[in-house]
C-alpha cells in the first residue's frame, strides 16, 4: 500500500513535481557514473601492476630455480622499450611467460604488437635489426597497456646477457636473477602509481558521496510538506518513513541504472587517457560485475538512508513543518571536527601508510561538509544584519532559515576548492632537462673501455653513421657528427660530454641499432634517455591532476545547477507570493544569486586554504607557477560554472512566479 501510494504521489505531483523527480534522477546518474570511474581507476592500476609483475623477477631463495631472468631498457624515437632476457635452466621446464603458449627458445625474440608494428614501419637499420629471429607477437596478458613497447628475448643460461654484471641503477633495469616462477612482484613504480590512484580516488569519491547524499534531499521542502500533511491526517511514522524510502529508492535506482549505462558508453573514450606511458585496455576500466552491481544497489540504498535522515521534523513535529517554522540553528561544535582533522594532518604525513593518509584526507572532506552549513548560517546572519538593499536582506534571511539547502548549492565548488588547494601545491613543475640526444654513452667493463670504443667505431662505420668515439674512464661516449648544437637556454648548459647536441631521430636510432649488444646487458643511452622516467612521472602527475579536477568540476557544476533548480521548485509558493505582493522579479533573482555567491566566495576560499594546509606536508618541491595557475583556474572555473549553472534556473523562477494562484502540492 505504501509503495502504491508513493508511486501515485510521484506521478500526481504535476509537471513541476515531475521536474523535481527528474532533477534527483539526474543527480544520482551523474554521481553513479563518476563514482564508477573513481572506483575503476584503482582496479585498473592494480590490473596493470599484476600484468607487469612477471618482468620484475624475485629470487628463488630456498625454492628450486627454473629460469634466469633480467631486464633492461632500450629506446626508439624517444620512446622506451622494455627488453626482458629469459633462459630456462638445464633440466627444468618452467611455465611460459604471460602472453605466450610456450617458453621462448634461445635466440627467439617476441615483440609486443605495438613494437612489431613500429618495427615493420621503420627502416630495418633503425629498429628491426636490433631484434632478429622474430618468433611471434606477445599477447595482451604480458602488456601493461596496449601501446607498450616490449621485447622478450630467449637466451641460453650461459649467454653473456645473463652472466655479465649490469648496472645497479634500477632505472636501467634488473640484474640477472634465478627465479622459481615468473610470477614476480609489482615494481616500485607500479606500487607508487597505485598509491597515487588511491589518493586520487578519495579526492573524487568523497565529493561524489556528498553529492549523492544531497541528491536525496532535492526538493526536500516540497516532500516534507506533503509528508507532514499525511502525518497530520493520520499517517503513522512508519508509513511516512516507508513512503520516503520507497520514493527515494525508486528514483535513485533509475538514476543509478542510467549512470551505469552512461559510464559504460564513456569507457572507450576514457581508455584513451594516457597514464604511465600509454592508454588503457578497455577491460581495465570496466569494473568487476559485482562492483557494478554493488554500485547500482548501494547508491539507491544510501540515497534512501540520506532521505530518512532528514525526516525527524516530519515525524516528531509535522505541524511545525506545515507552518514552515524555522528549525533550531546548528551549533558551533561542528567546527571542532574540522579542527581535530587539521591537527592530525601534520602527524599522519610523517608516516608511510597511504591508506591512513587517504583516510585523513577523506575525513577532512567530510569535516568541511559538516561545518559548511554552520558557516553558511553564520554568513546569513552577517549578511542580513549588514543588508542595505531588499535583495541582500532576502538572501541573508534565506541563508539563516535554511543553511543546509544553501550549502548543498555551493558544496560542490567548496569541495572542489579543497581538491584544487591540495593538488595546487603538489603539482610539480616541468622537468628542465638538457634534452641532449647527440651523445650516446655506454659503460664498459673495467679495463676494456678502449676495446669497446674501437668496436663501436667499427660498427658505426659499417652502418654508415658518422660519429666521434671517445672514452671517459670506463664510459664510451659516441658524439653524432650530424647533430646540431642546442642554442638558447640550452646553450648556457653543458653536458658532461661537451656541448649539448640534438640529433635527428632517424640518425640516432641507426646508431642505437648499430651499437646493440656492444656491451651485453647494457644499452647505449643519451642524457635525454636518462631523464625519461622523471619526465614521464611528472607528466603523469599533471594528467592525473587534470583528471581529478575535471571530475570535481563536473560534480560541482552539476551540483550547483541541479540544486539551484531544485531550490526554486522548493520555494515556488514563497516566490509566487512575494511576486504577487509586488516584489520585482529582478529583486528575487538578485536575492537568489546572492544567496549562492556570498557563501560560495567565503566557503570556496576557505576550502582552498584548508586543502593547501593539508597538502603542505606532502610537498616534495617548492611551490611552482603551474600550481598557482591551477589554483587560479580552479577558482575562476568554479565561479563561472556555478554562476552559469545558476543562471539556467532563471527561466524556471520566472515560470513559478507567473502562477496567479500559488498553492502547495
Amino acid at each position: 500500500m505504501n509503495v502504491g501510494l508513493t508511486w501515485r504521489l510521484l506521478r500526481g505531483g504535476g509537471r513541476r513535481g515531475m521536474l523535481g523527480t527528474w532533477l534527483t534522477l539526474g543527480a544520482v546518474a551523474v554521481s553513479t557514473a563518476l563514482l564508477l570511474f573513481a572506483v575503476a581507476v584503482d582496479f585498473a592500476f592494480a590490473a596493470r601492476a599484476d600484468r607487469g609483475a612477471w618482468r620484475n623477477p624475485v629470487a628463488a631463495g630456498s625454492r628450486p630455480a627454473v629460469a634466469v631472468e633480467a631486464s633492461r631498457h632500450d629506446y626508439v624515437r624517444g620512446r622506451e622499450i622494455t627488453v626482458v632476457d629469459l633462459a630456462a635452466l638445464p633440466g627444468r621446464s618452467p611455465e611460459p611467460p604471460p602472453g605466450l603458449s610456450r617458453f621462448p627458445a634461445p635466440g627467439e625474440v617476441w615483440l609486443s604488437p605495438a613494437l612489431a608494428d613500429l618495427a615493420d614501419r621503420l627502416p630495418a637499420a633503425e629498429l628491426a635489426a636490433r631484434y632478429p629471429k622474430r618468433a611471434g607477437v606477445l599477447g595482451d596478458e604480458a602488456l601493461v597497456h596496449p601501446d607498450e613497447l616490449i621485447v622478450l628475448a630467449g637466451r641460453a643460461p650461459d649467454a653473456p646477457e645473463l652472466t655479465a654484471t649490469r648496472s645497479s641503477d634500477w632505472i636501467v633495469g634488473s640484474q640477472p636473477v634465478k627465479v622459481a616462477t615468473l610470477a614476480g612482484e609489482p615494481t616500485e613504480d607500479a606500487e607508487g602509481y597505485q598509491v597515487l590512484a588511491l589518493i586520487a580516488s578519495v579526492l573524487m569519491v568523497v565529493p561524489l558521496l556528498v553529492f549523492g547524499g544531497a541528491a536525496a534531499r532535492l526538493t526536500v521542502a516540497r516532500r516534507d510538506q506533503r509528508l507532514a500533511a499525511l502525518r497530520l491526517v493520520g499517517a503513522t511514522p512508519g508509513q511516512v518513513v516507508a513512503m520516503t524510502v520507497a520514493e527515494a529508492v525508486i528514483v535513485a535506482f533509475a538514476g543509478a541504472l542510467a549512470g551505469a549505462v552512461a559510464y559504460a558508453l564513456a569507457v572507450p573514450l576514457l581508455s584513451r587517457v594516457r597514464i604511465d606511458g600509454g592508454p588503457w585496455f578497455v577491460a581495465d576500466l570496466w569494473p568487476h560485475p559485482l562492483v557494478m552491481a554493488g554500485a547500482v544497489v548501494a547508491v539507491p540504498l544510501l540515497t534512501g538512508l540520506s532521505a530518512v535522515a532528514g525526516l525527524r521534523r516530519v515525524v516528531v513535529s509535522p505541524l511545525g513543518v506545515a507552518k514552515r517554522e524555522t528549525p533550531p540553528g546548528m551549533r558551533w561544535v561542528r567546527l571542532l571536527a574540522l579542527v581535530a582533522v587539521l591537527a592530525a594532518v601534520p602527524v599522519v604525513s610523517r608516516g608511510d601508510s597511504a591508506g591512513l593518509i587517504a583516510v585523513v584526507i577523506g575525513l577532512a572532506f567530510l569535516s568541511i561538509n559538516l561545518v559548511g552549513p554552520w558557516v553558511v548560517g553564520l554568513i546569513g546572519r552577517i549578511t542580513a544584519a549588514s543588508a542595505r538593499r531588499p535583495a541582500r536582506l532576502l538572501a541573508g534571511r534565506r541563508l539563516v532559515d535554511d543553511p543546509r539547502s544553501a550549502w548543498r548549492t555551493v558544496s560542490g565548488v567548496a569541495l572542489t576548492g579543497f581538491v584544487a588547494g591540495f593538488l595546487g601545491l603538489l603539482s610539480p613543475g616541468t622537468l628542465v632537462g638538457t634534452q641532449d640526444t647527440g651523445h650516446l654513452r655506454v659503460s664498459a667493463p673495467a679495463g676494456r673501455a678502449a676495446t669497446v670504443a674501437q668496436e663501436a667505431r667499427d660498427r658505426l662505420r659499417h652502418a654508415g653513421v658518422a660519429a666521434a668515439v671517445t672514452t671517459r674512464k670506463d664510459v664510451v661516449v659516441i658524439a653524432l657528427k650530424d647533430a646540431t648544437r642546442i642554442t638558447g637556454d640550452g646553450a648556457r648548459r653543458e653536458a658532461p660530454d661537451g656541448p649539448l647536441l640534438r640529433a635527428e631521430p632517424a640518425a640516432l636510432d641507426r646508431a642505437r641499432t648499430a651499437l646493440t649488444g656492444l656491451v651485453p646487458g647494457r644499452t647505449p643511452t643519451t642524457q635525454a634517455d636518462d631523464e625519461y622516467f622523471g619526465g614521464e612521472i611528472l607528466g603523469d602527475i599533471a594528467v592525473g591532476t587534470v583528471v581529478v579536477l575535471s571530475v570535481s568540476f563536473l560534480v560541482a557544476i552539476a551540483s550547483a545547477g541541479i540544486t539551484a533548480a531544485s531550490s526554486v521548485l522548493d520555494r515556488r509558493q514563497t516566490y509566487a507570493l512575494l511576486r504577487l505582493a509586488g516584489t520585482p522579479l529582478e529583486v528575487l533573482d538578485r536575492a537568489r544569486r546572492a544567496e549562492t555567491l556570498i557563501p560560495l566566495a567565503v566557503m570556496g576560499g576557505g576550502a582552498i586554504l584548508v586543502g593547501a594546509f593539508c597538502g603542505i606536508p606532502f610537498m616534495i618541491t617548492d611551490p611552482n607557477l603551474s600550481g598557482l595557475v591551477t589554483l587560479v583556474v580552479c577558482v575562476a572555473a568554479g565561479f563561472a560554472g556555478v554562476v552559469g549553472a545558476g543562471a539556467l534556473s532563471r527561466p524556471l523562477l520566472r515560470s513559478v512566479t507567473a502562477d496567479p494562484a500559488p498553492r502547495p502540492d
